[in-house]
């Protein structure tokens, strides 16, 4: 074949908006996680405590983000609120992926009516809506964090289960697979040197994809009432309670923390959608990355 006639690969440029976009994904991040952090450091105050005597002040440079019906101050709580549910949110998320590993890897691994079976309990349970279940099982267990975590968990892992178990069963047909089965490989060695280093990407993705979702869920179920108990700061129930405060027109009580809330989730969510970009060479195809 001549030079002429090889088919050339072109190479297309990386955007630089999405470069653009991811560097003030990552800014956003960093600069929320580090103020969470550094909150009980740099603001050492008690973010339940009440003060009658500032209730819905608007804000002023004493109080950047205003105060709230009982005289907290909002910028204080959110930084809390926002560390609560980021951290319930990781560890559901956590959780969430534990769960829908091992069944989708079960279901994946023996095949035959072992995966029918788990496949028809992931269906069924798709079939309901997530944070009505999340709101029986909550009530069930009494609100509380460690309810919250368990809710998140027990109603998120099904697309985990569904992307390990379907990379498991085309990762079976391999040819490496079957090479390693005639050359007298444990089953227990196929699965552990061969099958799972390639599905713990997907689970590290998965976990990070779910952490936003995790986030938004916790803040629904506190925002009805049923998440973490009210005196503890978290965006719903900031939210929650900014809404006694916008017939007042203290509309900050509740626009601060869900402002907040916002561009951090979409800040999470644009950087796990780069590096599945990143991750999954058929998105990268498709893509021409």
């Amino acid at each position: 074949m001549t030079d002429l006639a090889r088919p050339t690969r072109v190479r297309r440029p990386k955007p630089r908006a999405g470069r653009a976009g991811a560097a003030v994904a990552w800014a956003v991040l960093v600069g929320a996680v580090a103020a969470c952090l550094l909150a009980p450091v740099l603001w050492p105050l008690d973010e339940s405590a009440v003060d009658l005597a500032r209730t819905r002040l608007a804000p002023s440079a004493a109080h950047p983000a205003g105060t709230d019906d009982l005289g907290r101050d909002v910028a204080h709580r959110s930084l809390y609120g926002l560390r609560v549910s980021l951290l319930v949110g990781a560890v559901a998320a956590l959780v969430a992926t534990v769960i829908g590993g091992l069944v989708g890897a079960v279901a994946g691994t023996l095949g035959g009516w072992v995966d029918r079976v788990l496949m028809r309990v992931v269906d069924t349970i798709a079939a309901l809506p997530h944070l009505l279940l999340g709101i029986f099982i909550v009530a069930m267990l009494r609100p509380s964090l460690g309810a919250v975590i368990v809710s998140i968990g027990l109603t998120h892992w099904l697309s985990t289960a569904r992307i390990v178990r379907s990379e498991l069963l085309s990762l079976r047909t391999r040819p490496f697979v079957d090479a390693a089965i005639a050359g007298g490989a444990s089953r227990a060695r196929v699965i552990t040197r061969h099958l799972l280093p390639h599905v713990l990407p997907r689970l590290a993705l998965a976990t990070t994809l779910m952490v936003p979702h995790a986030v938004w869920h916790e803040t629904a179920l506190s925002f009805l009432g049923l998440g973490l108990p009210p005196h503890l700061a978290s965006i719903g129930n900031m939210i929650s309670d900014g809404q006694r405060s916008l017939l007042t027109g203290a509309w900050w009580a509740s626009l601060v923390p869900g402002l907040l809330l916002v561009v951090v989730t979409l800040a999470l969510a644009t950087l796990t959608g780069r590096w599945r970009d990143r991750l999954d060479p058929r998105v990268r195809a498709e893509l021409h990355l």
